[in-house]
């Protein structure tokens, strides 16, 4: 298992029957950024990697 794995895991398990809007998530993760200006990259590359998730081209 992998460090990162564990934070998956207790979002899931705390959080798993949560129901968010992707706006709410939206607005969590620039808040995040805001906080930890050096996870823009990663988190902006998870944020278009959902977005473009149904895009048959990519």
């Amino acid at each position: 298992m992998y460090f990162t794995d564990r934070g998956i895991e207790e979002l899931e398990k705390r959080r798993g029957d949560d129901e968010v809007t992707l706006a709410w998530l939206s607005e969590r993760l620039s808040e995040f950024v805001d906080i930890h200006p050096d996870f823009e990259v990663p988190i902006e590359r998870f944020a278009t990697w959902l977005a473009r998730l149904d895009d048959p081209e990519d």
